[in-house]
């Protein structure tokens, strides 16, 4: 489905991303992980083409992103940053509505059958009773389903989640998260984000890439990658790992001194 082949990217005179190599399935959950300032939400900008590579290609079911225009892009995928901003005079309805642009000329009015994805978008993410709400009111669980019901309303085969999770107390990061799955489970809609929790990423993905200095440490399965040599590595940080179940629980230790 996503192929990233050997791109670079850059920003002013400085490398961030060089030689990353990825690919994606149909229906599959990644995670990117890895200490901050690695290039992980770069990748995610570059895949729907809010940045360029500097080199290597990145394509979808075969098809160059160069090749496609951002419109077609916004057909396929949608991007939701870890901070979102909308008006104060915007509802929650308002904003899922705006999911639909990339299937409108500028002149062009809602549908039936757009009002109707709205409605559905809502209905998926537990927001239909929020339609009315003011967005900037919501708290932070529910803002976030907004946002994913507005990226529903685009019909995307693949949603990308720059750290969804962010600025959510536990409860709500859960929350979030299992939505996520059941999309993924029930919908079929493939994911990448990026994730800064070891356990999240280890619990609600089918494989992690691990970025480190602009670059793939590894690539797999949780139970495959993650070992206590690589978050040595990576993180600089002592830990456990727990392998008594299917999916790895890891336990931080200390500070690699």
């Amino acid at each position: 489905m996503l192929s990233i082949k050997e791109i670079a990217i850059n920003y002013s005179e400085k490398q961030i991303i060089r030689n990353v190599s990825l690919q994606v399935n149909d229906g599959e959950i990644v995670s990117i992980i890895g200490p901050n300032g690695t290039g992980k939400s770069t990748i995610l900008k570059a895949i729907s083409k809010r940045i360029n590579v500097a080199s290597g290609e990145i394509s979808f079911n075969h098809q160059a992103l160069t090749d496609m225009s951002i419109k077609d892009i916004s057909k396929l995928m949608c991007m939701v940053s870890q901070s979102n901003t909308s008006p104060h005079d915007m509802t929650v309805g308002e904003l899922v509505s705006y999911g639909r642009l990339p299937y409108k000329k500028w002149y062009e009015r809602m549908t039936a059958e757009d009002v109707e994805i709205v409605q559905w978008a809502l209905e998926q993410t537990h927001m239909a009773e929020y339609r009315n709400r003011l967005v900037y009111k919501l708290s932070g669980g529910e803002a976030q389903r907004a946002w994913l019901a507005m990226a529903l309303a685009q019909k995307p085969r693949m949603l990308l989640l720059d750290e969804p999770t962010t600025y959510l107390d536990i409860a709500h990061q859960l929350e979030v998260l299992e939505l996520v799955k059941r999309l993924n489970s029930e919908l079929g809609i493939t994911v990448v984000m990026v994730l800064h929790d070891l356990n999240h990423a280890a619990l609600y993905s089918d494989k992690i890439c691990v970025i480190n200095d602009g670059v793939v440490r590894a690539y797999g399965a949780p139970k495959e990658i993650m070992t206590t040599e690589l978050i040595r590595d990576v993180y600089g940080v002592e830990a456990e790992i727990d392998l008594n179940n299917v999916v790895p629980r890891i336990h931080i230790i200390k500070k690699v001194t």
